[in-house]
């Protein structure tokens, strides 16, 4: 196997985990890596709008095995589990899965997971990248409540894209098609035992592989390859064009710990009147009866097409910076540069004029509605 790409480049040492998939993301010949939750995520195997036309016309398959599960189970395990999240589990059946915030006490945000609820008292948080694992243990240290709380031996990847239907089929059958939207269901793969839910990263048609066996990584990736070489089946990263057509928000830079769900556009999530308790609440309803004084606003930037931001742009209006991009992309379809801008609310108003500072110069700007892409999620429910 000739390596593609040198990790020496972003490691020293044997700190940093590899994926049960490594090995075959680097035959496949992956061409950058990223660090996300103490692992390489790899991020791109070929030009990026290259990717993103082969995730919008074929079926794509990502390595989002740093997606690390926090699994919480135990007498107490849902009491617990709707404490760390703002959102009402109760609402939540077993076999399906909710997209949530898990909060600080002080209206923050600590991560963005998707929970699945594999039983009564049997929860997955599918992570993005910060230590939920630490902080649920910390939460659960003096509450008083009977959890067991763990990293089990589980390593997504997504399979997505409009083709991705007929590849899971081929897999694991015609069931696999009955799934809706944010449901899963848990079968085997020759012997691999696996979740596999309705759900990803990319605004597309597509599902999640959830392995319960990483010692056969490889093996499982080699099979879904096989089951759609003739479909054109493509190892890539992540799509940051189709996740901001999205609307979809990255953890880490579109919300921090230092923002909270009104702010992002994300206080649907908060259900008041749950019975039970949820941290944060005081705070969130503080937040809910004041209004956030600042927004994260969408925004078609002017000029010619822009690479991914690396750092926050500054943003300008009335000669002053009042706020910072924090995601901002060309999306080749919309022929236009398009992304999230944190300003005050009373700026983020849609048809209001700003200005950005990009690495190519003064850009002018406009407050725009997002997601900028099929609104109604009717393209990923299809």
């Amino acid at each position: 196997m000739t390596q593609t790409f040198d990790m020496a480049l972003i490691q020293r040492g044997a700190r940093l985990r590899r994926s049960p998939y490594f090995d075959a993301t680097l035959r496949a010949g992956c061409r950058s890596y990223t660090v996300y939750n103490h692992m390489f995520l790899p991020t791109r195997y070929d030009d990026l709008h290259t990717e993103y036309e082969k995730l919008l016309t074929g079926v794509t398959v990502w390595d989002v095995s740093v997606e690390r599960q926090v699994e919480i189970t135990g007498r107490d395990a849902f009491e617990f589990t709707n404490l760390l999240t703002p959102r009402d589990l109760s609402k939540c059946a077993v076999g399906q899965g909710k997209y949530v915030l898990i909060g600080a006490d002080d209206g923050g945000i600590v991560n963005d997971p998707v929970l699945l609820r594999l039983g009564e008292n049997h929860f997955w948080l599918a992570l993005a990248d910060s230590d939920v694992l630490l902080y649920a243990k910390g939460v659960a240290l003096n509450s008083g409540l009977d959890v067991d709380i763990c990293e089990p031996d589980v390593s997504p990847m997504q399979v997505q894209g409009p083709k991705s239907k007929e590849v899971v089929r081929r897999l694991f059958g015609d069931d696999v098609l009955k799934l809706r939207y944010y449901w899963f269901l848990e079968t085997d793969l020759d012997g691999i035992p696996v979740v596999v839910t309705r759900t990803g990263w990319s605004g597309e048609v597509g599902y999640e592989i959830y392995p319960r066996d990483g010692s056969r990584g490889v093996e499982l990736w080699d099979r879904v390859m096989d089951a759609g070489r003739d479909l054109g089946i493509t190892p890539t990263g992540p799509s940051d064009i189709r996740r901001v057509e999205a609307g979809i928000l990255n953890y880490g830079i579109d919300m921090t710990l230092d923002t909270n769900p009104y702010e992002v556009g994300l206080g649907w999530q908060v259900d008041h009147d749950q019975e039970g308790d949820f941290i944060g609440r005081e705070a969130l309803a503080r937040i809910a009866a004041q209004g956030p004084k600042r927004k994260l606003a969408g925004v078609e930037i002017a000029g010619d097409p822009l690479d991914l931001n690396m750092t926050r742009w500054p943003v300008h209006q009335g000669g002053r910076v009042i706020g910072f991009v924090s995601s901002a992309v060309y999306s080749p379809r919309l022929d236009r540069n398009i992304g999230y801008a944190m300003v005050p609310t009373g700026v983020a108003e849609l048809g209001t004029r700003l200005s950005v500072t990009t690495p190519e110069g003064e850009r002018g700007a406009v407050v725009v509605p997002r997601p900028f892409v099929d609104p109604g999620k009717e393209i990923p429910k299809s």
